[in-house]
């Protein structure tokens, strides 16, 4: 199993006159397996914690869908795959300790007995989930599902994202999902970016299965954990300053840099089959000679948990520009709607910070203009959820937490055809 790169300019030439000139660079990772059988899909064994909200806000047709879309998703495990659930209100309870699914009715059995009661500690169910990944996690795909609908009205938000932070410095994913409309949409955006993964809405409790399954289908095709993008910038080329790098594909993610000289460190985390990462960074260019020159030297460092190999190196990559004394604009028409796919969340964002600061108009222009940049974009069924946003707003109507969610979604992913958007 190894990595692959690919790599474009949103314009390849680049005007000699101009003393400075900014572009922007859309690379894609993803893993390239060297045996395309099915049997090469599974190649590592899962290492999955589900941790579930089981506080009294999840009483009734709530917790009975999510056990079984638990219960669905843990029938898919294959023989080697490892689960362990944690259960959480006020305070965590190991419900299956971590283990391979031998003995999966026990499981099940153990799984059924789960019942809603108490308040919502995020943290202390997080940091049970890792107790137990930790447990089974050498030379597996270790990730961990948290559910949620509410607040963390008895734990810290700030812990945990420091524990999101902690485990994926041990190699392990956390992906969100909020439950219904009263989860903190920051919170579990926040933990799964730090945690390197996915977050979810699970609207209407007959959704549960459909988004476990989705999230499962996306953990099954990862085959690379661990994975950090450096680019080294050359012939006097810089990042940008502010916001340099983002990931953009499969979601809008603000990724941290590390620098050191003139190199870039990112991490990317998991690397999958089918889907690639997409990263977007933010360059800008000196004044150069006409001609050929390397702007950016390209590298990814990956583990292999199916053979335990750890920092890995693909070759190194060089990006090119072409200096024009004639300049001759060829814009990329990809990497285009990846800056696009940005636009939208960034838009979306100041949105969002305008209706926090009562500033309804602001927000509605703004929710417009995001709109407008997802039909640019092709994505359809985001513009209609972002417009009745912004039709709701002009029209007197605040927000509801639901409209929230779909809104923060809108932006920050592609909504799928199947997805409803009304």
């Amino acid at each position: 199993m190894k990595v692959g790169l690919e790599f474009n300019l949103s314009d390849v030439h680049v005007d000699a006159q101009q003393e400075n000139s900014q572009r922007q660079v859309a690379i894609s990772v993803f893993a390239l397996p060297e045996n395309t059988s099915n049997s090469a899909a599974r190649a590592v064994p899962l290492n999955i914690c589900l941790v579930l909200d089981h506080s009294g806000s999840m009483r009734g047709e709530a917790m009975d869908t999510v056990k079984q879309a638990a219960k669905e998703l843990i029938q898919r495990l294959q023989p080697g795959d490892r689960i362990a659930i944690v259960g959480f209100d006020h305070e965590a309870t190991v419900i299956v300790p971590n283990q391979t699914i031998d003995n999966l009715d026990w499981i099940e059995q153990q799984l059924s007995q789960l019942t809603a009661a108490g308040g919502t500690n995020i943290d202390a169910g997080i940091k049970a989930g890792i107790e137990e990944l930790a447990k089974g996690k050498k030379d597996t795909i270790s990730q961990l599902l948290l559910l949620t609908d509410g607040e963390n009205e008895h734990g810290s938000n700030d812990r945990c994202l420091k524990l999101a932070e902690l485990a994926t410095s041990y190699t392990m994913t956390i992906n969100s999902l909020g439950f219904g409309d009263r989860w903190n949409q920051d919170v579990l955006e926040q933990i799964a970016d730090a945690g390197g993964g996915a977050l979810s809405h699970i609207a209407t409790p007959n959704q549960a299965s459909t988004e476990f399954e989705k999230l499962f289908n996306r953990v099954e095709t990862i085959m690379l954990t661990n994975a950090h993008i450096s680019l080294r910038m050359v012939n006097g080329t810089t990042l940008a300053a502010l916001k340099p790098v983002a990931q953009v594909s499969p979601e809008t993610i603000e990724l941290p840099v590390i620098t050191e000289g003139e190199t870039a460190m990112v991490r990317l985390g998991d690397i999958m089959v089918d889907t690639p990462r997409v990263i977007l960074a933010n360059l800008y260019l000196p004044q150069l000679a006409a001609g050929k020159h390397p702007i950016t030297e390209i590298q990814v460092c990956y583990d292999n948990p199916a053979t335990g190999e750890m920092g890995l190196l693909s070759e190194v990559s060089t990006l090119e520009t072409e200096v024009q004394t004639t300049y001759e604009p060829a814009p990329n028409p990809e990497v285009q709607t990846r800056i696009l796919a940005l636009a939208k969340y960034r838009q979306t964002q100041i949105a969002e910070k305008k209706i926090a600061a009562g500033d309804h108009q602001g927000a509605v222009t703004m929710l417009q203009t995001a709109a407008n940049t997802a039909l640019q974009m092709g994505d359809q069924n985001a513009a209609t959820v972002l417009q009745g946003s912004a039709t709701q707003l002009q029209s007197g109507a605040a927000l509801s937490e639901e409209m929230k969610k779909r809104t923060r979604m809108a932006a920050k992913t592609m909504i799928q055809p199947s997805e409803p958007t009304s």
